[in-house]
């Protein structure tokens, strides 16, 4: 994709880059997904919605941000990940970025564990965890009337959960919500089943047994759910496919915790 592109999704937001305006609460990292995918950005547009009503004072970095990296890492492209992470490290250094927050579990787990290897320090969030965040602080406020019930499967992403142990931030979100019914699949938290897209599986083929992801949809859709609730770009596009070959699409949805809160939150 086109880098002059990447962060076409925010026209006519009024959101300012780290270049118009250095001097912020918090940086974006928007990521690759959540630039160009077009379901991914429906989730990057509720998330900006959701810290705008909040009042955070947040940028992005727009043209300057680049792959984390991550996929080249994982399929054994170093030279290629090494120079991504020298450049986007240059970037935040010039810009003096202290906190960043990520949509996307694979860019977090990337900023919170190799760019340190690199010298970079910086908190890095998670969105849900951020969330949570602005919701105790009471930056958010929910709207009951805003919500109908629903009845919620939570999936946990392989990168925010079994690798970086956060599986209560994004179910205190989901339980912050009005008229959530949270279930859990038998297999989830520590116990979770990766989604099969993670370590570059998302750009390769499988050829022994079942497709993970329709194992993992087929687990989530036993609740008995109206509604798979998921943190991850990656983990939307495998579980909506798997929900798509079981010709149930028509009646689950498929929406990131983001999205879910934005509903619960009126402008």
């Amino acid at each position: 994709f086109a880098q002059a592109d990447r962060a076409d999704w925010a026209n006519g937001l009024g959101i300012k880059t780290a270049a118009e305006d250095a001097t912020m609460e918090v940086l974006f990292w928007v990521g690759c997904a959540g630039s160009y995918d077009e379901r991914a950005k429906k989730v990057t547009k509720a998330f900006a919605e959701l810290m705008q009503i909040a009042g955070v004072d947040f940028r992005i970095l727009g043209t300057e941000e680049n792959c984390t990296g991550d996929v080249a890492r994982r399929t054994g492209n170093e030279y290629l990940a090494d120079m991504l992470t020298k450049t986007n490290i240059e970037t935040f250094q010039r810009y003096d970025v202290r906190k960043i927050v990520a949509t996307c579990p694979h860019c977090f787990n990337t900023l919170t564990n190799d760019y340190p290897q690199y010298g970079f320090e910086a908190e890095v969030v998670h969105h849900t965890q951020f969330i949570r965040e602005l919701i105790d602080q009471g930056r958010l406020k929910l709207d009951r009337d805003a919500v109908s019930s629903a009845t919620v499967a939570y999936h946990d992403s392989c990168y925010l959960g079994r690798y970086n142990e956060e599986f209560e931030a994004p179910r205190a979100t989901l339980e912050a919500v009005p008229g959530l019914t949270i279930l859990e699949p038998a297999r989830a938290g520590d116990r979770g089943l990766c989604c099969g897209a993670g370590g570059g599986r998302m750009f390769m083929e499988e050829h022994v047994g079942d497709r993970v992801n329709i194992v993992r949809t087929n687990e989530l859709l036993e609740t008995g759910a109206t509604t798979i609730a998921v943190n991850c770009p990656f983990c939307t596009t495998m579980i909506t496919d798997g929900v798509k070959a079981a010709e149930r699409i028509d009646s689950v949805q498929i929406k990131d915790v983001a999205e879910l809160v934005r509903e619960a939150v009126r402008a």
